[in-house]
């Protein structure tokens, strides 16, 4: 397998975590986004969209999302079981990964890339070049604070987001909440259940990839 990676965007290290939890080490490219490098041809060549994360497979299939990599890896390396063991358990960790993405991670995305001035004209990624929309960004930090209030009314109810053990949900919030402090937003001192459960997972050894 052949991993492209980027250490300082949130996608790719949801990615490298869950590899890390499976216990793999592929061989990995780092691709520089600050300088463009994922709309060089070079790496167009492996994906047209130029975005990252992107795992090669050893049959030559580039999967260029999260969830395609995490399925293909978890159908090859079963243990530990992080998209679910059971029919419901399977259900409620792509539910709440959705809802992580849609509800926490577009809305900071919305909010950082519409408001950063080194991201004029690259307000969607990909290739494409989209102007900012400054009234985007205020609704997207509006939306990240409905979603801390989200996942603090559910780690109220249980000690992981969708299911009684770590799973790829736990992975996806937890990236998008952390890279949060790009725009300036951290789990509310109130919202105690979120913060152990951070603290908990900040403190795994994924965590630190």
């Amino acid at each position: 397998m052949l991993f492209y990676d980027c250490s300082t965007a949130p996608n790719p290290r949801r990615a490298r975590m869950f590899i890390a939890e499976k216990g793999l080490e592929p061989e990995t490219r780092d691709i520089s986004i600050a300088r463009g490098q994922q709309l060089e041809p070079e790496f167009r060549a492996v994906n047209p969209r130029a975005t990252l994360p992107v795992l090669v497979t050893d049959d030559g299939i580039s999967l260029t999302e999260n969830l395609g990599i995490a399925a293909y890896l978890e159908a090859q390396h079963p243990e530990p079981p992080l998209m679910g063991r059971t029919p419901d358990e399977k259900g409620l960790v792509l539910m709440w990964t959705a809802i992580a993405e849609q509800q926490g991670g577009q809305p900071i995305a919305e909010a950082l890339r519409n408001s950063n001035p080194h991201m004029k004209g690259r307000a969607i990624p990909g290739p494409q070049n989209y102007e900012q929309i400054p009234e985007l960004a205020e609704r997207g930090k509006a939306r990240v604070a409905t979603f801390f209030d989200l996942i603090e009314e559910r780690l109220r109810e249980s000690p992981f987001l969708a299911a009684d053990h770590f799973t790829l949900a736990d992975i996806t919030a937890f990236v998008f909440i952390d890279f949060a402090r790009v725009i300036r937003m951290r789990i509310p001192e109130g919202n105690s259940a979120s913060r152990t459960w951070f603290d908990n997972i900040a403190a795994r050894p994924s965590a630190a990839r």
